[in-house]
């Protein structure tokens, strides 16, 4: 027997296969009377086992791209599927659980709750969505946390962590559910150059081992290390290339 979300995700007959799919997607914000539109008509196609920079300038809408991608914003015209997933029909229940089923997210600032462990941070997204017992998922945790290079300090807080410390235990917790698709939004705008190639080498590693990676840059460096680069600018995609 299929769930809802399940039953969303199966692909439409005769489409072409596709982790994620935008088609003719817009974002207008608006806040009184004043109308900005973000994204203008947005075509974009990631298949599964890519690993993708979007590039631009600060307001091109870069980051609106991964808002609709990941469901944390919805599309004021267009369709945004991933996955197989239609995510304009999905309400905020079902999005949410696609959300920590699908998707990896790793924050430019980190978002680690500063009151949980390294260890319990690794593990939240597991207690969300409520797969696997309680002592597999410290197993998992623990495994994440080993993958990083962070094994030894699952008992530590946050603020008893470095910047770069504190991404590779965001990048454990995005591995969590064994996302498809891992999403990086400056994902080493916060660090320095030493400690940001380390964490382009793991998103390389994820790739490597099959997982998609996509993630938005305004560093042409770090975004020379995706396969293909896609530049944004004034909402729209104007560049689609190999890197």
């Amino acid at each position: 027997m299929t769930t809802l979300v399940e039953q969303e995700a199966q692909p439409a007959r005769g489409a072409k296969q596709a982790l994620v799919e935008m088609r003719g997607v817009e974002k207008i914000y608006r806040t009184g009377k004043l109308e900005f539109a973000a994204l203008r008509g947005v075509d974009l196609v990631i298949g599964p086992g890519e690993m993708v920079a979007v590039v631009g300038p600060s307001g091109s809408g870069k980051t609106t791209i991964l808002n609709m991608i990941t469901g944390i914003d919805r599309p004021t015209a267009g369709e945004v599927i991933v996955a197989g997933a239609h995510l304009n029909s999905m309400s905020e229940e079902q999005m949410a659980r696609w959300r920590g089923e699908t998707v990896g997210i790793v924050f430019q600032f980190f978002q680690l709750l500063p009151t949980l462990t390294a260890l319990e941070n690794a593990a939240l997204p597991m207690d969300f969505v409520r797969r696997w017992k309680p002592s597999e998922r410290w197993e998992r945790a623990e495994r994440h946390l080993e993958a990083v290079g962070l094994g030894a300090k699952g008992n530590h807080l946050p603020l008893e962590l470095s910047g770069g410390e504190q991404q590779r235990v965001a990048i454990a917790r995005c591995l969590a559910c064994d996302p498809q698709l891992v999403v990086g939004d400056e994902p080493t705008g916060n660090l320095d150059s030493e400690t940001g190639g380390a964490m382009l080498d793991l998103l390389a590693g994820l790739n490597a081992a099959g997982t998609t990676v996509l993630y938005v840059t305004h560093d042409m460096t770090i975004a020379a290390r995706a396969r293909r680069i896609v530049t944004i600018k004034d909402g729209r995609v104007v560049a689609d290339e190999a890197a």
